[in-house]
């Protein structure tokens, strides 16, 4: 009998509060488990009627220092460590209720919503997953930064990543999806920024809510941050967490190898805009349990 990945909800509701990097502002989320091809969604229960929004890439609205998603006249902004958290953890069905615009931050990473959500467990329901499988390469680029995908089994991720600053220069590192290993060496990895990027921010009245305690943050050839790194390539793995947030809002897992150089949340939804056009490049269909290692 041939059985297929099933969809997955976690096993019991969890909340968890914090403040928004850029509003500042103190939001508690409850995630409550979801029947069978309910998908992820956010709800925004501080508003009138509620309005809830689906976490898919037709619901982007802006993507310029976070993803922001948005439906009825309500958004929810700074989504990618929680929905890279569903991926990370094969969760697809799951309500998201929110009190605020912007999602709290926690420490920067993903590794509290990680461990909360592990904590809960995880349940697998009656119907098969449906995944997009890469049946052809497909490339997008502007200038040297680049997304591609190509034909294989399973969810790969290979992230590359440059900077100036001495303490990070060229970084590289691949993630083969698996539940144990995004818990400990994908999750706990923090966001990060330089201080002239804070000061910028301030001018703006954004990142008010950002400090120490919520992202690594980099002055010239030191790290601020008197704990220091989590691991030598952080700021990477960070990078790689955020691709998983990004893809997973094709609303479907993806079966794939995809290749990031020097990507950002634009380009990645650039390439998801040109993935879900080049229909040849892809097919959707459930995967034999077997046929993923």
């Amino acid at each position: 009998m041939v059985q297929y990945y099933p969809q997955q909800t976690l096993s019991r509701k969890l909340t968890c509060s914090g403040i928004g990097v850029h509003s500042g502002k103190k939001a508690t989320i409850t995630i409550h488990p979801a029947p069978e091809n309910h998908g992820i969604r956010f709800k925004r229960v501080d508003l009138p009627g509620t309005p809830d929004i689906p976490a898919l890439f037709k619901m982007v609205v802006d993507t310029s220092l976070a993803t922001v998603i948005g439906n009825q006249g309500a958004i929810v902004s700074t989504i990618e460590h929680l929905m890279a958290t569903f991926t990370g953890l094969s969760i697809d069905n799951a309500l998201v209720e929110i009190d605020g615009y912007e999602m709290p931050i926690m420490d920067g990473s993903a590794r509290i919503f990680s461990e909360k959500l592990t904590r809960a467990g995880v349940t697998p329901q009656n119907k098969p997953r449906w995944f997009f499988v890469a049946t052809h390469p497909l490339k997008v680029t502007d200038g040297d930064k680049y997304v591609s995908i190509e034909p294989a089994p399973g969810l790969t991720i290979s992230c590359s990543i440059t900077f100036e600053s001495p303490l990070i220069g060229t970084q590289e590192r691949t993630f083969c999806l698996c539940a144990e290993a995004f818990r400990k060496k994908i999750s706990p990895a923090r966001t990060f920024g330089f201080t002239q990027d804070l000061v910028y921010l301030k001018q703006f009245s954004l990142g008010r809510g950002g400090s120490l305690d919520n992202a690594v943050v980099v002055d010239n050839d030191k790290i601020l941050n008197k704990e220091g790194l989590r691991f030598p390539d952080e700021f990477v793995r960070h990078k790689l967490l955020d691709c998983l947030g990004d893809f997973s809002l094709l609303g479907m897992p993806i079966q794939g190898h995809i290749i990031t150089r020097k990507s950002g949340h634009a380009l990645n939804h650039a390439f998801i805009k040109k993935f879900l056009e080049t229909t040849d490049a892809w097919e959707t269909r459930p995967v034999e349990m077997a046929a993923i290692p």
